[in-house]
C-alpha cells in the first residue's frame, strides 16, 4: 500500500457562501494529512486494496480577506475550542466515469461529526503525485451552527466547499 502525504502548499480549499448582500469567497491552503492506497499502472486507485485518508484543515488558515467577516466567523465556529476541521475516509467506491470515485467519510466541524458522501475525481501527476478534486454543499445547521448575522448582513446556511487535494508519495 502506498502512502501519500498531503502537500499543504499545493492543496487548496475554496469556500463559497452567500449573504443577503453579496457572495463570500475564501481560498485556503494549509491542509495536512495523508492518503493510503494502491495506484495501478492505469493511474487509477486499486479498490481491491484498503484505502485510507485523514485530512485536517486548521481553522486559523481560513480567511475571506475581510477582517470583520473573519473575526465574526472565527467567533461563530469557536476556533479556539475547535481549531481544525477533520475528514476521515470510510470508503472509496467507483464513480460514474473513469477516474471518478464516491468518497464516503466523516467530517468533523465544531465538534460535530457528519457522514458525507460525494463524487471526487482522481488523477496522477509526475513524480508519484496524486490529485483528488471534488465539492460538496454543507448546511451549517447540520453542524450545530447558526449562520452569522453581521449588522444588516445575513449569511445563508448552505456553503459550498471545493477541494483540490495534492498528495506526494513517501
Amino acid at each position: 500500500m502506498g502512502r501519500y502525504t498531503i502537500d499543504p502548499d499545493e492543496t487548496t480549499v475554496w469556500i463559497e457562501a452567500r449573504s443577503s448582500l453579496h457572495p463570500i469567497h475564501s481560498e485556503t491552503h494549509g491542509m495536512d494529512g495523508y492518503f493510503e492506497g494502491e495506484v495501478g499502472a492505469d493511474g487509477l486507485v486499486n479498490l481491491s486494496s484498503p484505502v485510507r485518508a485523514h485530512l485536517e484543515l486548521p481553522i486559523a488558515e481560513m480567511s475571506s480577506g475581510n477582517g470583520l467577516y473573519d473575526r465574526e466567523m472565527m467567533r461563530r465556529v469557536e476556533a479556539r475550542r475547535f481549531p481544525a476541521i477533520t475528514a476521515v475516509l470510510r470508503q472509496l467506491t467507483p464513480g460514474e466515469t473513469k477516474g471518478s470515485y464516491v468518497a464516503d467519510g466523516d467530517i468533523t466541524f465544531r465538534g460535530v461529526t457528519q457522514r458525507v458522501a460525494d463524487e471526487v475525481t482522481f488523477s496522477t501527476l509526475a513524480g508519484g503525485t496524486v490529485v483528488f478534486e471534488g465539492q460538496h454543499v454543507f448546511n451549517l445547521r447540520d453542524f450545530g451552527m447558526e449562520p452569522p448575522r453581521i449588522m444588516m448582513l445575513r449569511v445563508y446556511p448552505d456553503v459550498t466547499i471545493r477541494v483540490r487535494i495534492v498528495a506526494k508519495a513517501g
